[in-house]
């Protein structure tokens, strides 16, 4: 992907994060799988197993939406301290 893709992904990303709709449906099947979990009988330990993996993929979903509203922010930052640079370099040059 190309640096532009990154920080639009990285857009995205982080207004999906900000949805409202989209943290409930993602809290609700969150506290259910949870909830499941909980209350599944100790020796159900496929039962168990598929709830810890549901857990867990939600989990992941949410931590890639981040990490990619990270890698957006590492791209801006890079691009603001290298126009900052070359904005010292032109002073430099010119003062």
């Amino acid at each position: 992907m190309t640096e532009e893709e990154l920080v639009t992904q990285g857009d995205e990303a982080e207004a999906l994060l900000a949805n409202s709709a989209f943290n409930a449906c993602v809290n609700t099947l969150v506290e259910g799988t949870f909830t499941t979990y909980v209350n599944s009988d100790p020796a159900d330990d496929a039962g168990r197993e598929q709830n810890y993996r549901h857990y867990r993929a939600l989990v992941d979903v949410a931590n890639t939406l981040k990490q990619w509203v990270a890698v957006r922010d590492e791209i801006n930052e890079r691009v603001i301290s290298a126009v900052d640079d070359n904005s010292q370099e032109e002073l430099t040059d010119h003062g």
